[in-house]
């Protein structure tokens, strides 16, 4: 059903990705880098669940919220790269309306929840270094569920509102998304309407986005640092540090790389950039966390 048409504008009944067309020649070498990462995503990830759950040593709040890490990136994957890695041999690169607007939301949803997870994860090192005696009271089951639920609810209207608003925009005559997946900034390329009162919004969420969590983290980690200048024992501080350089490398790079995607000005990323550099967080990472946090 071919989409109706108005002056200047039309509403659309589909999209058409333009995912890495630009790299015609490099299909084939995309498509065995991207599905080898992502059957060690996959892999990596359902290993951590699997041996989380069934080893009961293993049953404290930090692996808990690693569990749910891995569940989040599993999910986050699964939206993303098999359309990616099917896209990549087909020559038109169609998506319905309704399935990137859903598309959007599940992205929107778990990047929140996994920043939240992280600042989470945080806390709880903080608790377990520099108040191990008030871990077990402070970080039980009962208040890790509650926070894990409280950050997906907390999620979901935001990721519903943007969506919504965001597809309730007239869209003009170009149907061709400049992205592999659906994300809000090459859609909002689309929009034939003012949108600068969106783009506040989304800027304003995004800083919230990241610094809540960030400042939940850097404040963990002053204390964490603080607490550890002060062991005696130069055993107790590596073995300290040891704990937490995991969850500071994967913080880095997530932190890191979403960043420079959703808070650099868009002047200053060229497209092909604004298309290779969601690999980082969407592919890359997802992949590199598995392998950080087993080692």
């Amino acid at each position: 059903m071919e989409a109706v048409e108005a002056p200047g504008l039309r509403y659309q009944t589909y999209f058409i990705l333009q995912g890495f067309s630009h790299l015609a020649a490099l299909q084939v070498f995309l498509f065995e880098g991207i599905l080898l990462m992502f059957l060690i995503m996959m892999t990596g990830n359902f290993l951590i669940i699997t041996v989380a759950t069934t080893d009961l040593p293993l049953h404290t709040p930090v692996h808990y919220f690693l569990k749910k890490l891995a569940l989040t990136e599993i999910c986050l994957i699964l939206n993303v790269v098999p359309r990616l890695l099917v896209d990549l041999f087909l020559e038109r690169k169609v998506i319905s309306f309704s399935a990137c607007a859903l598309q959007l939301y599940f992205v929107t949803l778990f990047i929140t929840s996994k920043c939240f997870l992280l600042g989470g994860m945080a806390y709880d090192r903080y608790v377990a270094i520099c108040h191990p005696l008030y871990l077990a009271i402070t970080m039980n089951k009962r208040v890790c569920f509650h926070m894990v639920t409280a950050w997906c609810i907390a999620g979901t209207p935001l990721s519903v509102g943007l969506t919504g608003w965001l597809f309730s925009y007239p869209f003009c005559c170009s149907k061709e998304i400049e992205h592999f997946f659906c994300d809000i900034t090459p859609i909002l390329d689309l929009v034939c309407s003012d949108t600068r009162l969106f783009k506040l919004l989304v800027f304003i969420a995004t800083v919230v986005l990241v610094l809540i969590p960030f400042i939940l983290i850097a404040a963990s980690y002053i204390w964490i640092i603080h607490t550890i200048l002060q062991m005696p024992s130069a055993e107790e501080r590596c073995k300290a540090f040891f704990t937490c350089i995991a969850h500071l490398v994967v913080v880095t790079l997530f932190y890191c790389t979403a960043g420079m995607i959703h808070l650099k000005p868009k002047s200053s990323l060229l497209a092909n950039s604004r298309k290779l550099m969601p690999l980082l967080y969407t592919v890359v990472t997802p992949m590199l966390n598995p392998i950080i946090y087993t080692l």
